[in-house]
């Protein structure tokens, strides 16, 4: 009798546009690509409707990281009402990623396929959960996962409403009005050239750039110290409060 119950909780739910998980960690497989993909997916409210679709992020770690080493993000995302997404970008058997410059070029594979896997996710979930915006994405991202979240909202810029990276250092940020933007920096590197906007074009795009202080690249994520990863949550959540 309780199963059946469930069955048509979830039934039910379904129907709405409701979703009726919380928390769920999964391998999805691209097709095309002949690819796994290890996502965490959390839900959002369960007010979620399809007339009324609740925002969605996607989270991106830096190289070498886990998908799973951002909850003080995606805490806050779910906070203000987003699905969530952490995406597995690298897995065994993906070439390593290219240490020489210029980046723009040599590390043009990873981000590709990184953008790839952004946007096969991007259909197949928008199949699975109507009640969420897969057309307004929020992409989060550190390091390389910032690089290769700006290189998506550069390709797909309609599909993008807000950006957010953890010191990426090598794609450029769109410079598009249409595209809100934080990018909280580092002390220890500089980013490439152009990454960043100068002052003039700060006054013209939403981008919002935070150098926080006494803080390391490789530090910007839950096991980095409490004070810091306190401030990246308070400007996150200062961000999407804003936009």
């Amino acid at each position: 009798m309780l199963n059946i119950k469930k069955a048509a909780l979830m039934l039910a739910l379904t129907l709405s546009g409701q979703t009726a998980f919380a928390n769920q960690t999964e391998t999805l497989f691209d097709t095309e690509r002949a690819r796994h993909i290890p996502v965490t997916i959390t839900a959002a409210d369960s007010k979620c409707t399809i007339k009324t679709k609740c925002p969605v992020a996607f989270i991106g770690a830096g190289y070498g990281m886990a998908h799973t080493d951002y909850q003080f993000a995606q805490q806050a995302f779910h906070q203000n009402g987003y699905l969530t997404v952490e995406v597995a970008h690298e897995l065994k058997g993906d070439p390593s990623l290219n240490p020489e410059p210029p980046y723009m070029t040599t590390r043009m594979e990873n981000w590709h396929r990184g953008v790839q896997t952004l946007e096969f996710l991007a259909v197949e979930l928008a199949k699975r959960y109507p009640a969420y915006d897969f057309n307004q994405l929020t992409l989060f991202g550190h390091s390389n996962g910032g690089d290769i979240a700006a290189l998506y909202a550069a390709i797909y810029p309609a599909k993008v409403s807000k950006l957010i990276t953890l010191d990426h250092r090598r794609m450029l940020i769109p410079r598009n009005k249409n595209i809100a933007v934080l990018t909280l920096r580092g002390c220890d590197y500089p980013a490439d050239d152009n990454v960043l906007l100068t002052p003039q074009e700060l006054a013209v795009y939403p981008v919002t750039q935070i150098k926080l202080k006494d803080s390391r690249h490789n530090d910007m994520y839950d096991g980095g110290p409490k004070a810091l990863v306190a401030r990246m949550s308070k400007e996150l959540n200062a961000f999407l409060s804003r936009y």
